[in-house]
């Protein structure tokens, strides 16, 4: 039977919460060394890919990240071309053409070829490095569409309370593989490049503020989120258990955004039905109003 095609949301304001879970048994299958490669190998294709990344968590069994994937007409000719000699490396000579900067612009702003990319590169690496062979992620990975503005900001205070919920460290900046970990990092030292990640979550109470104070305000935002520190200042400790909704439902955000997700949805499986007669029965996930 063949695999029901990925349904994407093509709207500026449709963010993606994907997670995938190794296929290995135990729960310290990615180590430190894993970790690191892992991290490296989505920093170096966030530059390649139309993507904007907000967030994520590299956990020992699977990977939590937050994206966005940008509209491929920004870009232009010449953008494609540097973002696919980056991909290939300076020393492989190219011909390009009409033809394949079409299709590369295609796939550059493609969030399953992204996600792809990440996964088989790490699968080969480590396979080699471990001398095994075989599957190392379990099956298709899982993406909920995320709206930009307040629904994105609480998916991302999700994620990085991740190790926190896991028991791993007390504060979300001691871990080195969630992005408030990254970010604190980052910020206390120097010469160590351009900053992957963005902050730009659609939030307008944040448009005038720069960089630092941003990752204060969702410093602030995810210790209240996580009930750390005093929690007079908090929420509670809502996030501190595992959100079922955040991982498991179609799209969350507005009433109008979830809506227009749902009759999105409902035009894709028609679709698609009319397509291929073998495809009986889907489960649709369940939607989430904040």
């Amino acid at each position: 039977m063949p695999r029901i095609p990925r349904f994407f949301m093509n709207d500026p304001k449709a963010a993606y919460h994907v997670i995938s879970r190794t296929a290995l048994p135990g729960h310290n299958v990615l180590g430190p060394e894993e970790k690191d490669y892992l991290l490296n190998l989505i920093r170096w294709l966030s530059q390649v890919y139309f993507v904007e990344v907000y967030g994520f968590a590299i956990m020992g069994n699977h990977f939590h990240l937050l994206c966005r994937m940008l509209p491929e007409d920004q870009f232009s000719d010449e953008e494609v071309k540097r973002r696919i000699k980056l991909y290939y490396g300076q020393k492989r000579k190219i011909f390009f053409y009409e033809e394949l900067i079409k299709k590369w612009r295609a796939r550059l702003g493609n969030l399953s070829r992204y996600i792809q990319d990440v996964k088989q590169r790490f699968s080969r690496w480590y396979n080699k490095r471990v001398e095994r062979k075989g599957y190392f992620w379990a099956d298709r990975f899982k993406s909920v569409i995320i709206e930009t503005g307040e629904a994105l900001l609480n998916c991302l205070a999700y994620i990085e309370l991740n190790p926190v919920r896991a028991g791993i460290v007390g504060k979300p900046e001691d871990y080195r593989w969630c992005s408030l970990g990254y970010r604190s990092r980052r910020g206390s030292r120097r010469g160590t490049g351009k900053n992957f990640l963005s902050l730009n979550l659609g939030l307008t109470s944040w448009e005038n503020k720069s960089e630092k104070e941003r990752l204060e305000l969702l410093r602030e935002f995810v210790y209240g989120k996580g009930g750390l520190g005093e929690p007079e200042i908090g929420t509670g400790e809502i996030f501190r258990q595992r959100v079922r909704y955040f991982t498991e439902s179609l799209a969350i955000g507005s009433k109008g955004f979830v809506n227009k997700a749902a009759v999105k949805l409902k035009e894709f499986l028609g679709f698609k039905r009319k397509k291929s007669r073998k495809i009986k029965s889907l489960a649709i996930a369940e939607m989430l109003i904040l």
